[in-house]
């Protein structure tokens, strides 16, 4: 004879509510660490996220010195592969699949950015802070916040890293250019997001190709570089480095282009692209000039700003 249990109310509800529970799994042990030293003998790009916190950590303590330690992270990042338009806002927003940051690749503007924060930074977590903070404007994130044009939005929005001291080492008859932006034309073509932002124009000053050389030993280690070029008559930041010393006191340019970040003199950068400007005489095309730089000092105190409060996605301010 088959028999039957009622169960009491409440216990069956306990049951019902724990249905999808067992027993508690015991998450696997994390592998050991390896030791710092073998860590270091990987480049920042073959690093893991956990690696490239401890590498942070070790290279903090290793050299006090910031000018240094950008100097010292950057090389760290020889050879890491060149990939144009790497980084976006995703998954915090979704109008590409492009992510918040990047190891294993770079552009110009990522290699810097990355080597800034990891700079200032003593953990992972630090460095992923301070990324975002200097990827956007206030540290605000989204692609109508993120610092697109190089002089009227990244270094006006860095200024408590970096001050643009390109008009002092140009001189008062140093050449300059009138630059106009759009920024609301720019996210609704580029990314499909709408945005009330005035047309801006400002006038930038810079030092022509020529003058570099004269002016070389009054830039430092650590400083941001911004290259001019120009077309039909337009002239616009192309590229981003660091200024970085050689073993001589010779400056030097550090910075992502394809193929891989490399290390050269801003004599060899010069006479790449005037070569590259004559291929393209020859062929025909109407191809960007070189025309300057213009110089950012990093600064002697850096003060970092906190970040602004993450407005709520979707919602107008106040609601």
């Amino acid at each position: 004879m088959r028999t039957s249990t009622i169960l009491p109310a409440a216990l069956s509800a306990a049951l019902l509510l724990a249905g999808c529970a067992g027993p508690a799994a015991r998450p696997p042990a994390p592998a050991p660490d390896a030791p710092i030293e073998t860590v270091l003998q990987k480049q920042v790009y073959q690093m893991t996220p956990v690696e490239a916190g401890r590498y942070v950590a070790w290279v903090h303590a290793a050299e006090p010195d910031l000018r240094k330690r950008i100097a010292a992270i950057g090389r760290k990042n020889l050879g890491q592969p060149y990939k144009l338009n790497l980084l976006g806002e995703f998954p915090f927003q979704v109008h590409d699949d492009l992510p918040l940051f990047s190891l294993d690749h770079g552009d110009c503007v990522v290699f810097a950015e990355h080597t800034y924060a990891m700079a200032l930074s003593q953990s992972w977590e630090e460095f992923f802070w301070m990324l975002q903070r200097i990827r956007y404007r206030d540290g605000v994130i989204g692609v109508a916040t993120r610092n697109h044009y190089t002089e009227m939005d990244w270094n006006v929005a860095n200024r408590w890293l970096v001050t643009d001291v390109s008009a002092e080492l140009a001189g008062p008859a140093g050449p300059s250019y009138e630059m106009t932006v759009d920024r609301a034309r720019f996210l609704k073509t580029r990314h499909h997001t709408e945005a009330a932002i005035p047309v801006e124009t400002s006038r930038q000053a810079y030092v022509a190709k020529d003058g570099v050389a004269a002016i070389a030993s009054q830039l430092r280690e650590g400083d941001f570089v911004n290259v001019i070029s120009t077309r039909d008559g337009a002239y616009w930041a192309s590229h981003v480095g660091l200024v970085v010393l050689g073993a001589d006191g010779q400056r030097h340019f550090l910075h992502s282009s394809e193929p891989q970040v490399r290390e050269e003199t801003f004599e060899s950068y010069i006479a790449r692209a005037a070569a590259r400007e004559e291929r393209n005489r020859q062929e025909g095309k109407n191809g960007q000039v070189l025309a300057g730089f213009k110089f950012l000092r990093l600064n002697e105190t850096i003060a970092v700003p906190p970040m602004a409060p993450q407005p709520r996605p979707g919602r107008p301010a106040g609601a």
